[in-house]
Parts: structure tokens; C-alpha cells; sequence
């Protein structure tokens, strides 16, 4: 069975609405919630997720709502934290790692923190059961890809190209496929530009997707209320599912 992961920004427009939304879309095929980190400056991330970003910060997103929605769905759901360094490092990594296993949330997805800076928490991740997922990108060499990939933990990150989340680029995955099934059995999904129409060529060779952008842009829709947003995001994902599996 193919993956899904869905990226949501946390706490827009409330912490109550990410609780319910993430719970719905677990009941309608999502594999695991990716938790967004609201960010002032989220450089890996297109127009769309920076929008939400800027608005929840605008309404007041503390990182203790972070928490408080993670209390709530990581007994259901299969949750991580993503976000950019600064956020983290502000609290400090041991007690993010650490807050993040009390809370039973799986991973952290650092864009920014290249791969030899995040080995520094190795030892408090293993400790903590908390994975720090790797990032491999189309334009990585293969020995470049057998260093990142050799210790990966729970999936491994495959930018689908060089760019920013949302983008509508498209690129060859097959051959940076072929050379992480090489060096390890960590299962590979793949994330940037994927949504309803490009999921099912995305997911070839690969065994899972990460879905953000076309999320988050419901979350926008000014026209549809919270429970609208929340049928429209839950369908979606049922479809992608779907498709994926097809």
C-alpha cells in the first residue's frame, strides 16, 4: 500500500480546526500528518504555504499550540514536526527532540539543516525514538546519496526538483530512484509539486507522496467555511489515496 502524507500549517485558522481537520483526513486515507512550524521566512516553500505561515503567525501562533495540536492527533495519527531551524533551535534542539517523543510525534523534517549539521543530535534523537528524516534531491551524485541515505531513518525525503514546494516542475525521478534502492531499503516518497492530477506519476518507483501545497491552498479559500474546508481537504485526500493505489 502506497503512503500519503499531508503537510498542514499549523493553527490556521485555529488549533482547534488543525485537530479536527488532521482527524478527518486520517479517517480518509492520510498516512501521517506533517505538522508545519509557522515560519516568517520558510524558504523551501512556495507562495501558497508562506501565505498560511504569515497568517497563522499574524494570528498569534505560539509554539505551544504546536504542542497542544499534537497532543490531540499523535495518538491517532502517525505526526511530525516540520519546520525550519530557527524555530527549533530558539527552544533548543535537546528540548524540541524531547517534547516531541513525549508527545508521541515520530520525526522531524528540517529543510534548512543541512545533512552533516543535523548528525550533531543523533544520539539525543536515537535516544528520544525520534527520526530526523533525510533529504535527497534529483541533482545529488550518487555518492552524495549513499552518504545521506545510509543511516535513514523511517522515509527518505525525494525532492521532486530543485525548487520550491507548490512549483508545477517536473522532473526524471527514476535514475535518483534506482540509486537510493542501492544503498538502502528505507522507503522513498516524494514531495514538491505533487497534488490530485500529478500523484499517480509521481509515486512511480516510489513508495509514498507528500501532499502540501494543494492543502493548504483550501485553507485559504476565504469562500468556504471551516467545515466546508474540511470535506473539500478530506475528499481530496481520499482521492489521492486512491490513486495512488490504483
Amino acid at each position: 500500500m502506497k503512503k500519503l502524507v499531508a503537510y498542514l500549517t499549523s493553527a490556521y485558522p485555529d488549533k482547534n480546526f488543525t485537530i479536527d481537520l488532521a482527524l478527518s483526513m486520517s479517517a480518509n486515507g492520510v498516512d501521517s500528518i506533517e505538522l508545519g512550524v509557522p515560519f516568517s521566512d520558510p524558504v523551501a516553500d512556495g507562495p501558497i504555504i508562506e501565505k498560511a505561515n504569515h497568517l497563522s503567525l499574524a494570528n498569534g501562533f505560539i509554539f505551544n499550540d504546536l504542542i497542544d495540536i499534537s497532543k490531540e492527533i499523535a495518538s491517532e495519527v502517525d505526526t511530525l514536526w516540520m519546520g525550519y531551524m530557527n524555530p527549533f533551535y530558539h527552544r533548543g534542539m535537546k528540548n524540541t527532540i524531547e517534547k516531541a517523543s513525549s508527545l508521541d510525534v515520530s520525526a522531524l523534517i528540517i529543510p534548512d539543516l543541512p545533512y552533516e549539521e543535523m548528525l550533531v543530535y543523533t544520539d539525543i534523537l536515537i535516544k528520544n525514538s525520534v527520526d530526523a528524516i533525510s533529504f535527497v534531491a534529483p541533482t545529488d551524485s550518487h555518492e552524495r546519496i549513499e552518504v545521506i541515505t545510509k543511516n535513514a531513518k523511517k522515509f527518505i525525503y525525494l525532492v521532486a526538483y530543485a525548487g520550491i514546494t507548490g512549483s508545477l516542475q517536473s522532473e526524471d525521478l527514476a535514475k535518483t530512484i534506482d540509486s537510493i534502492r542501492k544503498t538502502t531499503n528505507t522507503p522513498i516518497y516524494v514531495g514538491f509539486g505533487v497534488n490530485e492530477q500529478t500523484a499517480k506519476d509521481k509515486i512511480e518507483g516510489a513508495d509514498g507522496v507528500i501532499v502540501g501545497s494543494s492543502f493548504v491552498d483550501v485553507l485559504l479559500k476565504d469562500n468556504l467555511t471551516n467545515s466546508q474546508k474540511i470535506d473539500t481537504i478530506s475528499s481530496m485526500a481520499r482521492r489521492i489515496k486512491d490513486r495512488i493505489n490504483s
